[in-house]
């Protein structure tokens, strides 16, 4: 029986719309091919649906896509806002119609949001984003009803116990290496990223940290070998590292 294939969700953050996709991948990735790379995720042109990180100008170039589509590669958008309307999913179709392609993903912590997707663009393989923070198996089981793929807290790739009992393996999304989140008790950042990704100039940067200081930590790596012998496929990756084999 052949193995299990392993692929990676990669991050563009750092790059800029001018930097071509093929060149930044080659650079910031060197461990891996594209059929390693299931999805590139990043910025495209503005949206008041995006979460996760603030946004400043677009990562990726409508030659990017392009790039990325020819490789076999999908794009992923960081819709992960909270705050969703129904007049702003109005005014984001053109954006959702835009990238709406077999291969290409999307990133949801609003679970209104995924359900509107799953029926209006079904070619989007939708995610739950690390944002909704699950905790629990039985919130795994929920997520896995109305998302196609689950992205679980970074730190929970050292609660070795919990890996082994999660369900549907296969579906879920681990962190290779992460940063911050990994020990932040509130993660206030990411409510005010929703908020200041309306563009109101109403929202502020919000940080736990000058509230519960903790050490920091930097850029952790994880033990993708042992994951893949537990039976994951799917990881996350903010940076690369030694992954070859893997």
């Amino acid at each position: 029986m052949s193995a299990a294939r392993i692929t990676y969700s990669v991050s563009c953050r750092g790059k800029t719309a001018a930097e071509p996709v093929g060149r930044f991948l080659s650079s910031h990735f060197t461990d891996l091919a594209d059929a390693d790379i299931d999805t590139v995720f990043g910025f495209v042109e503005r949206s008041t649906l995006y979460g996760g990180r603030a946004f400043a100008e677009p990562e990726l170039s409508d030659a990017d896509v392009t790039e990325l589509r020819r490789r076999g590669i999908g794009l992923k958008l960081p819709l992960s806002n909270h705050f969703i309307s129904d007049r702003e999913y109005e005014d984001n179709l053109p954006l959702l119609e835009k990238y709406h392609e077999q291969g290409n993903a999307v990133v949801v912590v609003n679970d209104k949001l995924a359900g509107r997707l799953r029926a209006d663009f079904p070619r989007y393989s939708i995610e739950a984003s690390v944002i909704k923070d699950i905790r629990t198996h039985d919130e795994v089981a929920r997520a896995l009803e109305i998302y196609d793929t689950v992205v679980l807290p970074m730190h929970l790739n050292t609660n070795l116990a919990f890996l082994e009992a999660v369900p549907a393996k296969n579906r879920i999304r681990l962190f290779a290496n992460g940063g911050c989140a990994y020990n932040c008790p509130l993660k206030l950042c990411y409510v005010s990223f929703s908020k200041m990704n309306k563009y109101t100039g109403e929202a502020e940067f919000k940080c736990s940290q000058p509230l519960l200081a903790r050490p920091q930590l930097g850029m952790l790596d994880f033990d993708v070998k042992r994951f893949v012998e537990m039976g994951f496929t799917r990881f996350k990756l903010l940076r690369s590292k030694g992954l070859t084999g893997y």
